[in-house]
């Protein structure tokens, strides 16, 4: 007990040091978002995000089972709520992504695929402090059942398909007036009135 007192009172002595370090430091450049994490930040946040990770779910396997509806189900999920940070790849390659502090990880590389399954549903469960990942679980069975097919495609993820891709790129949330686009030229391709043009002024 007496020793465990003392690696916790080091581990919280180092990370004091460490942030005063990183304060005086930013005093003198500011503390703005952009560039990348230091690498002492990039250590340190995944030293927090490690000792986040509840003890049971440590070394948890994922108990949800393979079967042919688990990846549909989570590419899909993936697709409305994580895309818009992650990309429809896994690799951060968006707007917000890059431009989170620290950005978003490609999980398609060692440092996410090394993740036992348990901190990988623990992540997405219960969101990592100052990132910008959410805790997308309310403690449900049905939410703890989505966190696991996630598991499953973020494994997928270094193998995904270009039409895999293209069906996400459907799933993707868009603005009404992109929804009302698709929709007037899938009218048109069923038969209906042509879709009519763009409003006026340059298109984004």
């Amino acid at each position: 007990m007496k020793r465990g007192v003392i690696v916790v009172a080091a581990i919280v002595a180092l990370i004091a040091v460490l942030a005063l370090w990183m304060v005086v430091g930013m005093t003198r450049t500011g503390f703005s978002t952009h560039g990348d994490a230091t690498m002492m930040e990039k250590r340190i946040a995944r030293m927090m995000r490690g000792m986040a990770v509840p003890a049971e779910l440590k070394n948890a396997r994922n108990p949800m089972p393979m079967s042919p509806m688990v990846l549909p189900n989570a590419r899909a999920h993936f697709a409305d709520h994580c895309a818009v940070c992650h990309g429809n790849d896994g690799k951060g390659n968006t707007p917000i992504g890059e431009n989170l502090f620290p950005k978003a990880p490609d999980m398609t590389l060692e440092a996410t695929q090394s993740l036992t399954d348990g901190e990988l549903f623990a992540i997405i469960e219960n969101g990592v402090r100052l990132t910008g990942m959410p805790g997308w679980g309310d403690g449900t069975a049905a939410s703890g059942k989505g966190s696991w097919e996630l598991v499953h495609f973020i494994r997928h993820l270094p193998n995904l398909t270009r039409e895999e891709i293209e069906e996400m790129e459907r799933l993707n949330p868009k603005p009404p007036a992109e929804w009302a686009r698709i929709q007037a030229e899938e009218a048109f391709l069923s038969g209906g009135d042509p879709p009519p043009p763009p409003a006026g002024g340059h298109q984004h």
